[in-house]
């Protein structure tokens, strides 16, 4: 059984893993983009991409204080698009200290979860999303075959594991299977 496999023995630590995840998927969906990707505007009411990971990160200001038994919520003005992946992380690497730490929680994990964390993974959809729109798509994998550890939440994160040897080819999200090529599971 490997680091990113060990099942999670409380609460505490699913929501860390949680915070990994976010790290990881984070990380995939924000590294490489184009130069002008920051600014492109899919639709005169959609958010441009430095906008939602502003608020990405925004969401992460509210999860610490949360954490903290605060209610304490900012709207920041989005600065450039590396210093916004820099508060990505720096925002992920301040939450996860705090969940590893023995302070109590000041709100429940599944408030946690619920609220900063599951809305940033929609935003990380979106910005998944957009990069496709933007002619820069990510590559797809199984997320479920990703090394994911809790605490690993930097912008270094695992190289992809490649579902190799399966025989079909996978969408973008790693686990459908195209329709000619479906036959059944073993």
């Amino acid at each position: 059984m490997t680091e990113s496999t060990k099942p999670a023995q409380t609460a505490r630590e699913l929501l860390r893993h949680a915070v990994a995840v976010v790290a990881y998927r984070g990380a995939k969906a924000l590294r490489g983009a184009p130069s002008d990707f920051a600014d492109l505007k899919a639709a005169p009411s959609t958010r441009e991409p430095i906008e939602i990971l502003a608020h990405i990160n925004d969401l992460y200001d509210w999860a610490l204080w949360m954490a903290k038994g605060e209610w304490t919520w900012n709207n920041s003005t989005p600065g450039t698009w590396e210093s916004e992946v820099a508060r990505f992380h720096a925002g992920l690497a301040a939450f996860d200290a705090y969940l590893a730490s023995d302070a109590q929680l000041g709100n429940s994990t599944e408030l946690l979860m619920s609220g900063p964390i599951a809305d940033s993974l929609t935003h990380i959809g979106q910005i998944n999303m957009l990069r496709r729109i933007a002619g820069s798509p990510v590559k797809g994998e199984s997320y479920a075959r990703a090394e994911i550890v809790a605490g690993r939440v930097g912008s270094a994160q695992s190289a992809p594991k490649r579902d190799a040897g399966r025989g079909t080819r996978r969408r973008a999200c790693g686990h459908h299977r195209r329709a000619d090529a479906r036959s059944p599971r073993p």
